[in-house]
């Protein structure tokens, strides 16, 4: 019977995904028998007090938040596979299961730039793997664009029993400081939702003064937000899935094999924190409402156009301007984010979902989701679902 310790934290949606995937590897090739330890055992009893339990206990392998500085050493040196989280910075001697955090900063970027928006800004942690590459990626992605970003950054992690977002802080100070509107990328939906509970406290206005996106798409966090926070989804169910794989393998083969597993970002779930177009050209933002309103036809720009007092050639260069994209290649990279979202979130066929975007050629629509993701629509689902048992 295979032992393992889970040494992570399950308060929240990502861990619970974890657990969801580490489970299902269970169902399909265990069953193993799992150790939920507390957190508080890494303040408490250290690494020798881990390695005296996982040895009483005759543990196989450990998937656990560890600081850098832990000796993972004693727990290798006793023969028990380990798979780190990296909840701080990724380790050198052990394989980590990490994410492509540069992307999901890149995917906030783009988010905001398909919505017109000028100013940009990011609330993070500096000394933060996870933190500190979302916010690069969000960076580079905007200054191929020539925008460049606001930071606010903790030097120390915030606990999540601390308030001090609830009263005049040097978090308001600098919201109230940004120019208006402003697009603000959170590393995560803890941070988002201090944002906007900030920005409740100083009457800033979201999102008509500020957008708010988070990460993980924690569906209880985001919605306690006021307003419900928008939030970059995550295939961490495939994470814990592939986490327990690894230890399975490491521990069949009694060798620590030393690469990552990366927990990529999926899809953007809009909620009321981003739902609104920014512009001072008041005719693209009659174009960007009509096409996010009317997803569900078969748009096309000759359709747009009838919207607006434009010609074709003004219609363009002005969209391209406040968006980076021309009209139809908005529309398709619209149109695929949203069919995304449909293969992730719902049990619809191809063909319902072409139907319920207002297509009526469902391989022409797997087609371009081909071109884009690389891969069919049913691969991706089954690569990328969640369960939702």
């Amino acid at each position: 019977m295979i032992k393992i310790i889970l040494l992570t934290d399950f308060g929240e949606q990502y861990g619970t995904n974890l657990l969801k995937g580490v489970t299902r590897y269970s169902q399909e090739h265990g069953p193993f028998v799992f150790c939920r330890m507390p957190t508080y055992y890494r303040e408490t009893r250290g690494m020798e007090g881990i390695l005296k339990w996982a040895k009483e206990w005759k543990a196989n392998g450990i998937f656990g938040q560890f600081y850098n500085n832990s000796n993972l050493d004693l727990l290798m040196d006793a023969g028990i596979a380990v798979v780190a989280q990296d909840f701080k910075e990724r380790f050198t001697n052990v394989p980590n299961l990490t994410g492509d955090y540069i992307k999901a900063g890149q995917m906030g970027a783009e988010y905001f730039l398909r919505k017109g928006y000028e100013h940009f800004a990011f609330y993070g942690f500096k000394n933060i793997v996870w933190s500190r590459e979302r916010a690069q990626g969000f960076e580079q992605r905007l200054a191929r664009e020539g925008h460049t970003v606001h930071y606010f950054e903790h030097r120390r992690q915030i606990k999540s029993r601390e308030l001090w977002f609830y009263k005049p802080s040097a978090l308001s100070k600098w919201l109230k400081s940004l120019p208006k509107p402003i697009a603000i990328m959170s590393c995560d939906d803890n941070q988002g939702v201090q944002i906007t509970e900030a920005c409740r406290l100083t009457n800033i206005r979201i999102p008509e003064e500020v957008a708010v996106l988070g990460v993980d798409n924690d569906e209880m966090l985001c919605n306690l937000s006021d307003p419900p926070l928008s939030s970059i989804g995550l295939d961490t169910v495939v994470g814990g899935y592939e986490t327990a794989r690894l230890l399975h393998t490491m521990i069949k083969t009694k060798n620590q094999q030393y690469y990552d597993l990366v927990v990529e970002p999926t899809q953007i779930v809009t909620r009321n924190s981003t739902d609104i177009y920014a512009t001072n050209d008041e005719h693209i933002s009659t174009a960007l409402k009509y096409i996010h309103n009317n997803m569900d036809k078969n748009l096309k720009v000759e359709d747009v156009l009838q919207q607006v007092p434009l010609s074709r050639r003004s219609l363009e260069k002005r969209f391209q301007k406040v968006t980076g994209h021309p009209v139809y290649e908005y529309i398709f990279k619209l149109r695929i984010e949203k069919f995304t979202e449909k293969l992730l979130d719902t049990d619809l066929t191809i063909f319902e979902i072409a139907v319920d975007l207002g297509l009526n050629d469902s391989k022409n629509i797997a087609r371009q989701f081909r071109q884009v993701k690389g891969c069919t629509p049913l691969e991706y689902r089954k690569k990328y679902l969640i369960d939702k048992r």
